[in-house]
């Protein structure tokens, strides 16, 4: 299940763990990254910024805070 946050600039952003769509319940153990209790997750952003690849702890979605999140973006980007 995608999660979207908003960021300063009015950017939209769809957040969801790498390879989500290959399993039923929206999460898969191909978007973790090994070794680590870390997933890889994908923002996709509305309007012209890029495309970012993150590694965001277990229970991110959840657990990070909006703030949280579009800073993640914002240093990945």
């Amino acid at each position: 299940m995608a999660r979207e946050v908003t960021d300063g600039n009015g950017t939209t952003w769809s957040c969801v763990e790498a390879y989500a769509g290959l399993d039923p319940e929206g999460k898969s153990e191909a978007a973790r990254v090994e070794g680590t209790d870390n997933y890889r997750v994908i923002a996709t952003p509305t309007g012209g910024a890029q495309t970012v690849e993150m590694e965001l702890p277990a229970g991110w979605s959840d657990d990070l805070s909006d703030d949280d999140l579009v800073k993640r973006i914002e240093q990945a980007a």
